[in-house]
């Protein structure tokens, strides 16, 4: 987004008043904004007791994300101290990228409730929605997503499966909500197989 003034008067704005823009998301613009925006982030909120572990950033596979071995990204991450990676979601599995299966879906739907006369207004509503985001619904996402994965394995890789549910509300309400979901050990080692034949 920028900001640039309006070139005419309107019923809604005097000639000259700043208006917000969109910007085209280049492949550019995507390295520039993980290196400035999204890396000082996770830098300031990551546990210092987890700082030894790999932290994995999932983008799906638009031709404007950066490669996984982009150099820029790889040297703003060494800037760091932290082992940070990119990797891309499997091809054909939106069911699999934990931010549109759940988090996205869930702050849109909130958004479409409030009225935007502009994109000022759009910003502001989908912030709000952000900041007042319930953080207990994130874990069930990645149930959903675990979930997901478990019917994945079943059917061989493929996606041509229903999104599970399980009722996660009751459950919650009940005390029961598991932090993860447990896989059939028959199916994981029939996984394995199928890994090691491909």
């Amino acid at each position: 987004m920028f900001q640039e003034p309006a070139q005419r008067r309107s019923k809604n704005r005097e000639k000259g008043t700043p208006i917000t823009k969109p910007i085209n998301v280049t492949r550019d613009v995507s390295r520039s904004f993980l290196i400035t925006k999204v890396l000082p982030a996770i830098v300031a909120k990551w546990p210092r007791e987890a700082r030894g572990e790999t932290i994995w950033i999932q983008q799906d596979n638009a031709r404007t994300h950066i490669e996984p071995n982009d150099e820029a990204f790889r040297l703003a991450v060494q800037q760091t101290g932290l082992d940070i990676r990119i990797f891309n979601q499997p091809p054909n599995s939106p069911d699999l990228n934990i931010l549109d299966l759940g988090f996205f879906a869930s702050l849109q739907s909130k958004t479409f409730l409030t009225q935007s006369k502009n994109m000022d207004d759009l910003i502001q509503n989908v912030q709000r929605e952000f900041s007042s985001y319930d953080e207990s619904k994130i874990r069930n996402v990645f149930l959903t997503l675990q979930g997901c994965m478990i019917e994945v394995m079943k059917k061989g890789g493929g996606n041509g499966y229903k999104i599970p549910h399980m009722n996660k509300d009751a459950l919650e309400a009940a005390g029961m909500l598991p932090n993860s979901l447990s896989v059939d050990p028959e199916l994981y080692h029939a996984v394995l197989q199928q890994l090691a034949i491909a």
